[in-house]
């Protein structure tokens, strides 16, 4: 407000170094603030004079104008695309040659705060030619610059197909995977971040990541201290396990559905929601996969996160991916109804109707899983319990299977009396001539008329 900035520009052309620096170094914090301000630098045309001088100055200034246009170019694309216009890629790509690794990081960070808004200028980034220097900046010796040429690496690829690809064609697919074992926290979840953009995209691209020999070795990240490392590695297992199920028998056999279930088990909040999508993902891919779920003991952490968590999206993945595994078989129903996962849905679909629409989407997949896992399970013990709370659109789905065990067995007709679930059917109130009729007609029709008065 007091015209700071008309008074630092021409600062950036002083004669001594260090006063250009500082005020280059002022004009950066200004800009970080927030975009008003950032948008002020753009209009007092300081952007052009940066770039003007970032080839001839010393290092002290290069860093110092990275920073501007990295504070200017992180907060909206129309500040990015201001900096593509002036000409700043091509001296950042510049800087990334710098003998000073100072000034590498300090432009790969201003290129992945650029390329992180759209495909657009991650393009642009991408035909400034940074990307081979990126994949030579992260076999660079000092870890600081390895972590930021990897963030911005991934921040290229998670756009499109086809600027993951130009960063695949550059060779980093290898360099990346040789780092999941680094020490350091902060720069495995970068490399795991990068891997897992890379290998979203498509089958191809996720087995090329596949390819550079990630299993077993990234499971190890599950058991990490780091809660983002731990969160970045399953979301990689995640991206690979979608795409076919041949992928995701090759996680199974590796052990990374144990390691995944284990991890979901040993943490709370989103970091266990990447680990959810995953076992869903797997499941989802056919019988034999969701067995694998089964076996290695899949359900009891899926429901826990169905009643230990308070977020809904999470409650809504773990309800999504209890759907995947029990809806193949009445075996697999079963496994899921034994668990006492169908109480735990029932209450949560329950508490979800309440409220607007904020829970809309998880009262969507709760009720969908609901019904998808109970039109399977013939494990009369595990439904009886729902007949005494459920609503009445979930409760034909429960009186229907009823209706097709009942008839066949008659150890369950007798146990269906004694227990009290025949006089709960006769309390039922259905519409004449709709389904849930129907249903509670052929349940009365397996006992004498005397039984059922």
């Amino acid at each position: 407000n007091s015209g700071v900035m008309s008074l630092l520009r021409p600062l950036l052309l002083d004669v001594v170094p260090t006063i250009q620096q500082t005020a280059a170094l002022a004009l950066g914090r200004l800009a970080n603030y927030n975009d008003d301000l950032a948008e002020a630098v753009v209009k007092g045309d300081i952007l052009p004079q940066l770039v003007c001088s970032l080839s001839e100055q010393n290092r002290f200034y290069k860093k110092a104008a990275a920073f501007v246009l990295r504070a200017v170019g992180k907060h909206s694309p129309q500040l990015a695309q201001a900096i593509v216009q002036c000409g700043a890629l091509e001296m950042l790509v510049i800087c990334l040659e710098d003998f000073d690794p100072g000034v590498k990081e300090a432009a790969s960070w201003a290129l992945g705060y650029i390329a992180r808004h759209n495909s657009e200028l991650s393009q642009a980034v991408v035909d400034a030619g940074a990307v081979p220097l990126l994949v030579l900046c992260i076999q660079e010796p000092e870890i600081a610059l390895k972590r930021i040429a990897a963030s911005t690496l991934s921040d290229i690829s998670k756009h499109s197909p086809e600027l993951a690809q130009t960063v695949v064609d550059a060779g980093a697919i290898a360099h990346l995977a040789q780092m999941i074992l680094n020490p350091d926290a902060k720069l495995k979840r970068q490399v795991l971040s990068a891997l897992s953009q890379i290998a979203k995209h498509s089958v191809d691209l996720a087995e090329l990541v596949v390819e550079a020999e990630i299993f077993p070795v990234v499971l190890t990240c599950l058991k990490d201290s780091d809660e983002y490392v731990k969160k970045n590695g399953a979301t990689l297992i995640r991206e690979i396990a979608k795409h076919t199920p041949e992928l995701s028998q090759l996680i199974v056999n590796a052990g990374g559905v144990a390691a995944v279930i284990d991890c979901i088990g040993s943490c709370r909040g989103t970091v266990r929601l990447p680990g959810i999508m995953m076992l869903g993902y797997v499941a989802a891919h056919s019988e034999n996969l969701s067995m694998a779920v089964i076996v290695s003991k899949g359900i009891p952490p899926l429901c826990a996160c169905l009643i230990e968590e308070h977020e809904d999206h999470i409650k809504a993945a773990a309800a999504w991916a209890l759907e995947q595994v029990g809806r193949h078989t009445p075996e697999h129903a079963r496994a899921v109804a034994v668990a006492n996962v169908l109480p735990a849905l029932l209450a949560m679909y329950m508490d979800t109707r309440s409220s607007e629409d904020l829970q809309m989407k998880a009262s969507i997949f709760t009720k969908k899983a609901l019904k998808n896992i109970l039109q399977k399970c013939t494990y009369l013990p595990a439904l009886e319990p729902l007949l005494h709370d459920a609503p009445p659109n979930i409760m034909k789905h429960i009186v229907g299977q009823f209706s097709k065990v009942l008839p066949h067995d008659s150890k369950a007709r007798r146990l269906f009396v004694t227990t009290g679930g025949l006089k709960k059917v006769q309390e039922i109130k259905a519409e004449p001539g709709s389904l849930l009729q129907e249903y509670i007609n052929t349940i009365n029709n397996c006992y004498p008329e005397e039984i059922v008065r």
